[in-house]
């Protein structure tokens, strides 16, 4: 190599940073570095059955998640449900991973490339607790400089394996689920408030309303209308199902005080339903783009009609989850709850429509 192809390289390491690493031996000898391994499976053999847990460390957290019984959960959160798709599907990634492109690396190339301590450790473990897979993921990869790496997906990753850290190696799975983010991993699920028969709003001010219906799909009537007071419908459709639908945003660590969250006065709604269910939302302040919250699920199933046997046995299987999350802290998107925490008057027609 000649003194004006050296110059090159050192222009293109200090530009490229870690990405030039792998284009350097290719330059020197015309075909990829460490070839035989080009394709070959990080971890052989290993079935995604035998994962018990995953656990996935940064510098600034670290996150659990493990199988207990029938059912994943998150260590950090005192067992909260996880999502078993998400989990099954970024268990089964790191499972299939193959080595793209690998060299040689220094101490100074593994810090730049967060493969040291700076970096994302990941490791699954089976039911015995012992390591079945482990890895460092660091940098994203990337075939062309983007305008902001740090926002775009990535081509790939950079990783190193223990005990062959001086080794880096280049996967096309950018592993955007390796994250220590409880909100990235948790079951969104709430309660899911079917055939409501009342909802009840009070509010931490002392305010109050109640819509309620005498079947199941009639009208809703404003409970206690004063004077011409008329119910705008569509808004207390749009509240009931709201209210049927939630979704949760996280769940908030343990140890947080009433008072920290406005729990200690909250904003309470109620739905009692038609199968003998009674919901109960309670929402504290708000933290971002959510509101602190608590729910509780009471009674037992007794539906009626046709299909009361199979809504029980529904009911029955779905009863268990819902009613754990009183246990829990919850963080429920304010986006969410916007149909559900009116005011009185925000619910009532307007006159010019109550005209019509």
């Amino acid at each position: 190599m000649n003194a004006r192809w050296a110059a090159l390289l050192v222009v293109l390491l200090a530009a490229l940073g870690g990405g030039a690493l792998l284009v350097r031996q290719q330059a020197e000898t015309g075909k990829p570095a460490d070839a035989a391994n080009l394709g070959q499976p990080l971890f052989k053999g290993l079935q995604a059955a035998a994962v018990a847990a995953v656990s996935i460390r940064q510098p600034k957290g670290a996150i659990t998640i493990e199988k207990k019984g029938e059912r994943w959960a998150i260590a950090e959160r005192d067992g909260f449900p996880a999502d078993y798709d998400k989990l099954r599907d970024f268990a089964l990634k790191v499972l299939a991973l193959k080595v793209g492109q690998s060299e040689p690396i220094g101490e100074k190339d593994r810090a730049r490339l967060l493969l040291d301590d700076g970096g994302t450790a990941i490791e699954l473990r089976g039911a015995d607790g012992k390591p079945l897979a482990r890895l460092t993921a660091g940098k994203k990869y990337f075939k062309a400089e983007p305008e902001n790496p740090e926002r775009a997906v990535g081509d790939g990753r950079y990783i190193a394996l223990p005990g062959d850290e001086k080794r880096v190696i280049v996967i096309s799975d950018p592993l955007t689920q390796a994250s220590v983010k409880t909100s990235d991993w948790i079951s969104k699920a709430a309660f899911e408030a079917e055939k409501i028969k009342t909802l009840e709003l009070r509010a931490a001010d002392g305010s109050t309303w109640k819509i309620e219906r005498s079947v199941d799909n009639a009208d809703w009537k404003l409970a206690g209308a004063r004077g011409d007071e008329k119910l705008e419908v569509t808004k207390a459709n749009a509240a009931a199902y709201t209210f049927g639908r939630i979704e949760l945003a996280d769940v908030a660590p343990k140890g947080l005080k009433p008072e920290d969250t406005g729990l200690d006065k909250p904003t309470v709604v109620t739905a009692a339903t038609f199968d003998g269910l009674s919901y109960t939302l309670r929402v504290g302040r708000p933290e971002g783009e959510n509101y602190y919250a608590g729910m509780t699920v009471e009674g037992e199933p007794k539906p009626e009609g046709k299909d009361a046997e199979e809504r029980s046995k529904t009911l029955s299987a779905r009863l268990p989850r819902e009613k754990a999350l009183a246990q829990y802290v919850l963080l429920v998107p304010k986006s969410k709850l916007e149909d559900i925490l009116k005011k009185r008057a925000d619910l009532l027609a307007k006159k010019d429509e109550k005209k019509k």
